[in-house]
């Protein structure tokens, strides 16, 4: 009699999603300028990769004006040839939140003057509980899922009741 396949659970793999705040009326006031922190970001990107090779690590870009993924390792795109997985991270992340961080700038470029300086926390947020669910419902394999938010701009008081709808969901699906 075959058995029906079991889902695999592991505390050894890990999901990090990684809310990257790229705002940049945050990063003109720091004292630590944005490649100096990207350069950390990497080392511990790599790290976590390094650790296992079932680790996953996404990136979402939370700007001033929207959100978006700039880095999947899981995608087949994100892959690079004989070299491993660290040059394509470097390499791919880079030019995905360069990408990013132009678009972003042409947005703000459309919004009226006075607007609070905050970055799109709750959307991006939310964008990482959407993927967790996703990842779970997709596959044997079922990672521990780590959400690390790297935000440095003033929390937006009008972003509070959509923040607490995400972690109300997030408390609810798991």
């Amino acid at each position: 009699m075959a058995s029906a396949p079991s889902k695999l659970y592991s505390d050894d793999v890990s999901l990090v999603v990684v809310l990257l705040d790229t705002n940049p009326f945050f990063w003109s006031s720091s004292s630590l300028s944005f490649s100096q922190f990207l350069t950390h970001v990497l080392a511990f990107l790599n790290a976590i990769l390094t650790l296992n090779q079932l680790n996953q690590v996404v990136v979402i870009a939370t700007g001033y004006n929207s959100c978006d993924y700039v880095y999947d390792s899981s995608s087949t795109g994100n892959q690079s040839v004989g070299n491993g997985r660290m040059p394509s991270l470097c390499a791919t992340l880079l030019q995905n939140l360069e990408e990013f961080m132009n678009k972003d700038e042409q947005l703000g470029k459309q919004e009226p003057e006075g607007r609070i300086a905050c970055s799109l926390l709750s959307g991006s947020l939310s964008m990482a509980l959407c993927y967790i669910q996703r990842v779970f419902r997709s596959g044997l394999l079922h990672p521990q899922p780590r959400i690390l938010c790297l935000q440095g701009s003033p929390d937006g008081p009008e972003q509070y009741v959509a923040i607490m709808n995400a972690i109300f969901s997030a408390q609810r699906s798991m």
